[in-house]
């Protein structure tokens, strides 16, 4: 497992660097590398990934080097699977270029084809293997994405994890305790690419770009932010070496 640094000038700032008369929040920040990060995202379905953690990817895609990203939704069919390929393309760029696994569980009804989809993940973790995980969190309350988080724990016990979060319906957000500072244009591009490429979603009442700013300035005023928008992660086990 990758381990996270704590330097404090390469974490949230300096902390010297104030907002607002205070002293930003120290905090960890991952280790510069001559090889590539490996970063594995999985979601549920075709928008997961791109509403819990994309403005934090398209950060990581922007690194040197470049991270290699595996990008794997499991519920993705028809226009959904067209929906899926063009999110990481939005929110990767190049680095999206053959990381992208598509397939076609039945929405809803994860629960019953466990097995299958525990196959899928063995599967995956024979062929990839991630420094950083990204998955749904335990506690959402959608079945699907519990299964999913679940799985992500059984199959990479050795790894750092991050569970993102998805504002519903449901109103099962919870305390994350990972932040992840956004630019305020950074912030805007990712709502308005989530409108723009899940045409399929737009009816929905909560899928919306207030929805998905709020949360974001909600997560980035918890932080201080620098430009008042965050993307938040639950943390389950995180090494700190000093």
């Amino acid at each position: 497992m990758r381990k996270l640094v704590s330097p404090s000038n390469r974490a949230n700032g300096d902390l010297d660097v104030r907002k607002n008369g205070d002293a930003r929040l120290p905090g960890l920040s991952l280790p510069q590398s001559t090889g590539p990060l490996r970063i594995l995202c999985v979601g549920a379905h075709s928008d997961d990934i791109e509403i819990g953690c994309g403005g934090t990817l398209s950060q990581l895609a922007q690194r040197i080097p470049q991270p290699e990203f595996r990008w794997v939704v499991l519920s993705a069919a028809g226009p959904r699977a067209r929906e899926a390929e063009r999110g990481a393309r939005k929110f990767l760029g190049a680095a999206s270029k053959g990381a992208v696994r598509l397939h076609e569980f039945r929405n809803g009804y994860f629960p019953a084809q466990f097995d299958a989809i525990k196959d899928a993940f063995e599967t995956l973790a024979r062929e990839f293997h991630p420094d950083i995980v990204f998955t749904h969190t335990r506690d959402d309350r959608h079945q699907d994405h519990r299964v999913v988080s679940d799985l992500t724990w059984n199959t990479f016990r050795k790894h750092l994890i991050l569970e993102y979060e998805i504002p519903k319906w449901d109103g099962d957000l919870g305390q994350p305790n990972v932040y992840v500072p956004l630019s305020g244009n950074a912030a805007r591009l990712k709502s308005k690419a989530l409108l723009d490429v899940f045409g399929t979603q737009r009816a929905k009442d909560w899928f919306s770009e207030e929805t998905f700013l709020g949360l974001l300035r909600l997560r980035g005023i918890e932080c201080r932010a620098g430009d008042g928008y965050a993307e938040a992660f639950h943390a389950r086990k995180v090494l700190f070496p000093l």
